[in-house]
């Protein structure tokens, strides 16, 4: 590839314009516009590449794309649409057209002893273990926001941990920093032996095309050996109700959905939520870096989730978690969120 041309020219000339993107997009379902579909965003793509258009004139739509790769899943012609995008924005979000906030999120993880610095006061996230099956990544944000994720996949699952990995580079990747991204997950390869057992999807996607499938392993994944061995959650002497948010890179990126299916229906009432697949408007920094137009995604969700009458609805990602739990309050709806590796936990307690 030219070093000119800010996209690989394969992974455009793939795309047939067929249309079957369309409805699984969810800016597209918002504004019935063409360029904010994937076809159109990657006619957009092309008309950079050939000089008609300038990268700043397509800042909006490579910020407004959720990018969760839903329309992968339905592409007849299988257009990496994850990857152009990822060029897409290490092209186009330089300079003045990255944001502060995406500067600070950057550079808080940019480095090993940053990402430690946010689980500083989450001791157990630094314990020292031997050898084990998996290596557990901690993840970057997840350590500070949600320290008791990392906990329970500790203890349930043979992992050992170590203190000293830093960030896994999905963050960048997705972000502008595509080159920086796969630096980091190389480097966090390395530094992590054996299969790394994840519990968010974003990095688990984003690992494994950089070190490759047999590197990574889900959470949930995980189970599927000893499945029949977990105990049900009850409540007041019930099985838990419960449904599934999938994580769009998991499920689109490596068609992992099934698993935490199952999980979830050996533990307890496993409801199917409609349009579970559907992305929840967290996005990685799209919630925060878009927060209206986050909203909007999730405002169907909402109401699926209130008419379900769930005890929880279950998340695999930690972004997914954090949308979840901030758009569940906002709208009084009571249904408590809870990762799944903390759902298995609880079935431990109980």
């Amino acid at each position: 590839m030219k070093q000119d041309l800010p996209f690989t020219p394969k992974l455009l000339d793939r795309c047939i314009s067929c249309g079957y993107c369309l409805p699984a997009c969810p800016t597209y379902a918002l504004t019935q516009e063409e360029e904010s579909s994937p076809r159109g965003r990657i006619n957009l793509m092309r008309a950079v590449q050939i000089g008609e258009l300038s990268l700043d004139q397509t800042l909006e739509q490579s910020s407004f794309c959720l990018g969760c790769r839903a329309c992968e899943s339905v592409c007849p012609a299988g257009v990496e649409y994850g990857t152009l995008l990822e060029e897409w924005r290490s092209a186009a979000w330089q300079g003045k057209n990255r944001s502060l906030i995406l500067h600070l999120l950057l550079f808080a993880v940019n480095k090993a002893w940053r990402v430690r610095f946010l689980g500083l006061f989450n001791l157990r996230n630094y314990k020292k273990s031997e050898p084990a099956q998996y290596s557990l990544m901690l993840g970057c944000f997840e350590r500070g926001l949600f320290p008791g994720v990392s906990a329970a996949a500790a203890t349930n699952a043979d992992v050992s941990v170590c203190s000293s990995q830093g960030c896994c580079g999905a963050l960048h990747a997705h972000n502008g920093e595509l080159d920086r991204g796969k630096e980091m997950a190389a480097e966090l390869g390395e530094k992590l032996p054996g299969k790394i057992l994840t519990t968010s999807g974003g990095c688990a996607a984003h690992l494994a095309s950089v070190l490759g499938k047999d590197r990574v392993i889900e959470y949930s994944q995980s189970l599927a050996a000893r499945i029949e061995q977990l105990q049900p959650v009850l409540i007041n002497g019930k099985r838990a109700r419960v449904a599934l948010q999938d994580s769009c890179h998991l499920r689109h990126g490596l068609q992992i959905f099934n698993e935490p299916r199952a999980v979830l229906a050996q533990l307890a009432d496993y409801v199917e939520l409609p349009g579970a697949s559907d992305c929840c408007g967290a996005a990685g920094t799209y919630a925060i870096l878009r927060s209206k137009d986050s909203n909007q995604v999730f405002d169907k969700k909402a109401k699926e989730i209130a008419k379900l009458d769930l005890d929880y609805i279950v998340s695999v990602n930690p972004g997914c978690t954090r949308q979840l739990k901030t758009q569940l309050r906002k709208r009084r709806i009571k249904t408590k969120v809870i990762h799944i590796a903390e759902f298995v936990a609880l079935s431990n307690k109980l």
